[in-house]
């Protein structure tokens, strides 16, 4: 009986550790299932991110070759990882999809290329509507851009054309149109310049029509501005249309720790955007004296614009942006007077490192600068010749005020500044304020025969509001508190509105 009880447990043992067995190797089995299984998948993940990997580094490859062959040297493509670094797996079969290429969003340049050659296209419109008290606006604004009537004015319609040449150069083009206060169209070039892009020693050559590097808003154009105009100190020492010319620049990226440039500038002295220089002011006077501008005579004729600039982040959130420069050059008044221009400029800007779109942030900025402008002697004796000692109307009455004038060889000297702050308290939304002050030193000729309201002391406090509906559209809507000595205040109103079609290039910080 205890043997038929032993056998009888004994085959319950056997029976269960055969099943225990049994679940013991299903379980390993499926473990090896789900294994090769999960092997497989990240094979095939592996041989996708390899397909990737090999698709951005061929890109990677072709915009630096379009950029710089420099480039391409310094920094190298990143290589896909080796085979021997990873699990071996076949290879895909040939109806394996290739790497969708990135679709053109409107946030980008319109880019026409062919190879390593491209040219990318964008316009941007500013126009305004307001008035002012003013019964001169067109004095009362000094910039070319600026609105210089009430109703309605198209400041500016820029085309812009940029890209790659070839490896070694890239160029841009800035084409302008404008219709004026009288309704007449005008279409110029701004800007029209090639530049290096594998000079060794960081170095960099600019050739041909550009803004010359002098301060920091000289170099924006208007649709970069943070007001509607352009301040006052910039309209009376570097003109209306800024300062700006055909010629060379010649730039050297500094290597220290910090960012550091230097810029040398050489470029033509004349025209309408060489304003305190070789420009003849139209036909009128200048300083109380007529302007020629005279043929080039020798090197000395030209306009030569020294620049340093630095940039130090402060903290992750703070960085200022420190700069000098200074234009010599001659001017028209005589045969041998010269122009001294000299700036300095400040920009700092908060922006914390939790931003959303660029938003909040607080930015300041701001420039000085003095002007030293040797005006020739001038004598209008000869238009008296009859003796009398007056200019009669027979005769050419230069000042309109029938008087003889000798004018002794002077140097004039004019300074100004203009500061602003903008704060971007929520994604969109900026409100702005700047103040402008010009004054100038009283010149002989003024002693004698009156103050010129060219140079007499002015100042300007503007408040503004804009909205950026998206990064292509702008509403600005500013005031403008205007005083000019023996004028009085005035009065103005602006609401500006931009719109962009094309991305433009990014700015300078």
């Amino acid at each position: 009986m205890q043997l038929k009880k032993l056998a009888g447990a004994a085959c319950v043992v056997w029976l269960g550790a055969n099943v225990a067995v049994g679940q013991e190797v299903s379980e390993v089995e499926s473990l090896k299932r789900q294994f090769k299984q999960l092997q497989e998948q990240f094979e095939k993940q592996l041989q996708a991110q390899r397909q990737q990997l090999d698709g951005l580094a061929r890109q990677i490859e072709s915009l630096q070759a379009a950029k710089s062959p420099a480039a391409s040297s310094a920094a190298p493509v990143p290589a896909a990882p080796a085979a021997a670094s990873v699990p071996a797996f076949t290879a895909p079969p040939a109806s394996a999809p290739a790497v969708a290429a990135k679709p053109w969003s409107a946030a980008e340049p319109l880019r026409l290329s062919r190879g390593p050659t491209f040219i990318e296209l964008s316009l941007d419109a500013l126009m305004t509507a307001g008035g002012s008290t003013a019964s001169d606006i067109d004095k009362l604004q000094l910039g070319g851009h600026d609105p210089k009537q009430r109703g309605f004015t198209l400041q500016n319609l820029e085309t812009v054309l940029s890209g790659a040449v070839d490896p070694y150069f890239r160029g841009q083009a800035n084409l302008v149109y404008q219709i004026d206060s009288a309704g007449e169209s005008r279409l110029e070039i701004e800007e029209a310049y090639a530049e290096t892009s594998s000079l060794p020693g960081n170095l960099q050559l600019r050739v041909g029509q550009f803004l010359t590097d002098f301060g920091r808003l000289n170099t924006q154009h208007p649709h970069a501005w943070s007001f509607v105009d352009q301040p006052l100190v910039n309209g009376r020492f570097l003109g209306g249309d800024g300062l700006r010319n055909l010629g060379a620049r010649l730039s050297w990226l500094v290597p220290t720790p910090f960012y550091s440039e230097l810029f040398l500038g050489v470029q033509n002295s004349h025209g309408e955007t060489a304003a305190s220089f070789r420009h003849d002011h139209e036909g009128g006077l200048y300083a109380g004296r007529p302007h020629t501008v005279g043929r080039l005579q020798s090197g000395a004729d030209f306009l030569f614009s020294p620049r340093y600039q630095a940039s130090f982040e402060l903290t992750d959130a703070q960085t200022l942006v420190v700069g000098a420069s200074a234009a010599v050059g001659p001017n028209a008044s005589g045969s041998d007077t010269r122009t001294e221009i000299v700036g300095a400029d400040l920009f700092w800007k908060w922006k914390p490192v939790n931003h959303s779109g660029g938003f909040p942030f607080v930015s300041w900025q701001t420039e000085v600068m003095l002007r030293r402008y040797e005006v020739g002697a001038f004598s209008n004796a000869a238009a008296d010749t009859d003796g009398s000692g007056v200019i009669n109307g027979s005769e050419v009455d230069l000042y309109g005020d029938q008087t003889v004038r000798s004018l002794s060889r002077e140097r004039l000297v004019d300074y100004g500044f203009y500061s602003q702050v903008a704060y971007g308290f929520r994604k969109g939304w900026i409100a702005a304020l700047r103040g402008d002050w010009v004054d100038a030193r009283r010149g002989d000729y003024e002693r004698r025969f009156g103050l010129d309201l060219d140079r007499a002391a002015r100042w300007r406090i503007s408040p503004s509001l804009s909205w950026l509906p998206s990064e292509f559209s702008k509403v600005r809507l500013q005031y403008n508190y205007d005083q000019r000595q023996q004028l009085g205040v005035d009065h103005s109103v602006w609401l500006q509105f931009e719109f962009s079609l094309g991305a433009h290039a990014a700015h300078k910080f």
